[in-house]
């Protein structure tokens, strides 16, 4: 596995909640994030590194985006 930093799209909360609305993968294809799911802070075990998961659900699947900072990135093969 390997991280694949993405460009994301987010919203803010009047309270500085950030909502990920959609995400740029390396081929220049759009993904619109359908629905958030979960939020936590947590370890990537395939690929080390910590942050916050965001599960979200992205064409009827359910991906995990990792925010470590100011950086986004998920798992892929």
């Amino acid at each position: 596995m390997r991280k694949v930093y993405l460009t994301l799209r987010c919203e803010f909360d009047p309270e500085g909640v950030v909502r990920p609305v959609e995400f740029l993968w390396e081929d220049g294809r759009r993904f619109p994030v359908d629905r958030v799911l979960d939020v936590r802070r947590a370890v990537s075990l395939k690929t080390g590194g910590r942050g916050i998961r965001y599960t979200v659900r992205v064409l009827d699947r359910e991906v995990c985006l990792y925010r470590d900072g100011d950086r986004w990135y998920l798992e892929a093969p």
